[in-house]
Order: structure tokens, then sequence, then C-alpha cells
């Protein structure tokens, strides 16, 4: 059994996970082949990813001779089956936000992806996020190529589920992975009742690695640490807001953004405003051990997000055993139970958000460190690499034995 991943951009940093998955899947199953459509916007920095980064095959960066035999070998010489894919291309194109023409480049790619996949004979491959990569997939597997089955994340996908053709995807699809309950639930109202079976929860994961760090909270610990790209749908630049107002009232804390993003100089200058930069620090792109690091450090995760599929950094979180702070929408009250291993708090309001930073600042440690023992239990059960891929594979394994 040959199996492929795709996606947009791979390795990135915000993309561990699939980074995590994809290892033990291997594990599991043997090589697994890397392909992605282009380079990750971002530095690569993770040992971890740079190591990843030498073995993907990105589209984008193939020379034009391959382009040329693709369109000669899969296209001019196989003319119905282009037809179809340039059908299918047309189809998703005409309900996409991107347009006709981006969809042409989609046909393109496929055409050079399927040349690619039938040389490495990959018998299935699996997509993260039901975005372009999955178009690609889908163009495709009309052409003749492998079976396709693609993991939904939200919430680009689900605020525009027309606009990327969820449905026709799904249906298309060998099987579709949904990361929470919600988002499965999101996914049904998009295609028919007969594909429902189709739609499997198999959630993202934390590893040993994350486990094996865990450690109480340092009773002189005064730090929040939020993580992520800097971003409006993260909520960041509410959340620095929220924290001055807590220390107006005379919390005793700092905050620790780890990441970096677009908004990171209007986050820097509102914190300048506010009078709270000596208590802001913004540490950009870093590590993964780094990120543990930070998340060791600090008395809670805070997580503000405006929308959300189900952060990974909740679970990296509660792993090391650090209660969290966050709001109540998509998956994350499936995770997070407020009073139990965290907080949750409406999305957008920034007194909330205060109260429950005065609130966790005034929480002992002990009972900080008894939350963060639940979020650790909650994880291990709901979210372990090893348990959720085997889900994974065992659904590979079906599509393709069904194949043969």
């Amino acid at each position: 059994m040959r199996i492929a991943y795709l996606t947009t951009a791979y390795p990135s940093v915000s993309h561990t996970f699939i980074r995590r998955e994809l290892l033990e899947l291997e594990r599991q199953t043997g090589e697994v082949a890397r392909f992605a459509i282009r380079d990750s916007p971002y530095d690569i920095v993770d040992p971890d990813d740079q190591r990843e980064d030498a073995k993907t095959f990105r589209v984008l960066n193939q020379p034009i001779a391959r382009w040329a035999r693709a369109l000669i070998g899969e296209g001019l010489r196989r003319p119905l089956s282009a037809a179809k894919g340039l059908r299918t291309a047309w189809n998703l194109g005409m309900n996409s936000e991107r347009g006709l023409p981006r969809h042409v480049v989609y046909f393109a790619e496929a055409l050079l992806l399927l040349e690619e996949m039938k040389r490495q004979d990959i018998d299935h491959v699996h997509v993260h996020f039901g975005t372009n990569p999955a178009a690609v997939a889908q163009i495709m597997r009309v052409m003749g190529g492998p079976t396709y089955s693609f993991t939904v994340h939200g919430p680009d996908e689900l605020d525009s589920p027309k606009g990327y053709s969820l449905g026709p995807k799904i249906a298309d699809s060998a099987f579709v992975v949904a990361i929470t309950d919600f988002c499965a639930g999101q996914l049904r109202r998009w295609v028919g009742h007969d594909h429902w079976h189709k739609i499997q929860v198999v959630h993202c994961t934390v590893g040993d690695e994350f486990f094996a760090e865990a450690r109480p909270v340092d009773p002189a610990s005064k730090a929040l640490c939020c993580v992520g790209r800097l971003s409006a749908q993260k909520g960041q630049l509410l959340l620095v807001e929220a924290f001055a107002d807590a220390i107006d009232r005379g919390v005793d804390a700092e905050l620790v953004l780890a990441g970096d993003g677009d908004m990171r100089a209007e986050i820097e200058a509102y914190a300048a405003k506010r009078g709270v930069s000596d208590r802001l620090r913004i540490t950009g792109w870093i590590s993964g051990d780094q990120v543990r690091a930070e998340i060791l450090a600090s008395r809670a995760l805070v997580l503000p997000s405006f929308a959300e599929g189900l952060p990974m950094v909740i679970m990296e979180a509660f792993a090391l055993q650090r209660p969290v702070l966050s709001t109540y929408i998509a998956g994350i009250p499936e995770l997070v139970v407020d009073g139990e291993n965290g907080w949750l708090i409406p999305s957008g309001s920034a007194s909330r958000i205060c109260d429950a930073i005065v609130e966790l600042m005034k929480t002992p440690v002990d009972k900080l460190d008894q939350m963060g023992r639940h979020g650790c239990e909650a994880v291990k059960r709901q979210h372990y690499t090893p348990t959720e891929t085997t889900k994974l594979v065992e659904q590979i394994r079906r599509v393709v034995e069904q194949q043969r």
C-alpha cells in the first residue's frame, strides 16, 4: 500500500500536527510520499520541519520541462480523461470566489501531480484541508488518479462551504475526516444523507514528546501564554485590550504572544498606547521545543479566538498540564470544560476575557495544577497520536483493499 499526503504548504510552522500524523502513519504503514502545492510562506526554523522539507515534492517548484511533459503525457495523449478533469475544474471554478482562472491552474497542477503519483505508484492520497489541495485531488481522481480523502479543519472551509464545493468534494471522495463532532455536523449540512457514512471523526493529536515534558506550574510564574499566528481570527488584539484592562484593575501579570504575523505592528502599537509594552513579549516564529518551553513557563494558555476548528495548541497545553482559557466556539468545548480544566468565555468580549484573567491570576497554583492534570487526561484519552492515527490507517486500508 503506497500512500501520499498532499497539502497547500508543507512543512510549515502552523502545520506541525500534519507532520506528527504523517510520521505516525508512516510508522504504521511504511513510507509515505509528501506532496505540497507550494513552499511555506514562513521561515522553516524547526529542525524536524527542516528534515521534512527535503522530502517534499512541491508542484509549483517544478521546472518548465516537467509541466510540458505532464501536459503531453496526461493531457494530449489522454484527451477524454483530460476533458473530464477540465470540466470538473470548470464546475469548481464557477462556484468559487477564486474564479475560473485559478481553477485552470488547479487543473494544470492536477496533470503534473497525476503523472508524478503514477510514477511513484500511489494507491491513495490523503489531503489536509478542503480548500485548493482537495480540488486538485478531486480533479486528479476524475482523470483516473488515485482515490482521495481529505481532512476538514475549519474555519476556512466551513466559512465558505459552497465556495469550496465541499458537497461535491465529499461525494467524489473515498472518505472525509472531520477533526471534531462539530465539524462533522457542519459537513453533513452540505452533502446528501447517502454520503454521511463517509464522514469520520479523527482528532488531531499530540504525542509522547509533550506528555513527557509535563510538570507543575511554577508558583513564581506571572506569565500567560498565547500561541499562534498574529491574525484577526485569533483575537490577540482583543486579548491585549483585555490584558491591559486587567492590569488597570491591579493584576500583576505578563503576556507572551508566541508567534508572528501580519498584525504584529498593530498589536505592538496598541500595547504601547495602553502602557503595557513592558508586560508584553512577542517571540516571533519559534521552534516546537521553544513553544513548549513558553507554555511550561506560564500559568495557563490563553486563546481568545473568533474563529477556529479545534486549535492544536490547546491539546499541547493540556498535554503539558496547563489549564486553558478560551472561547466557546466550534469544537473547543468538546475538549475545554469550564471549571474543570479551564475557562470558557464568549468570543469577542474584552470584558469577559478581562474577568477570566483576573480570576485565573487569583487561582491558587495547586488548583491550576489540578485543572492541568484533568486537561492532560482528556487529551490522552481523545487526542493521542498512535490511537487516532490508527483510525485513519484503518479507513485508508479499507479503501485500498476495495480498489484492489
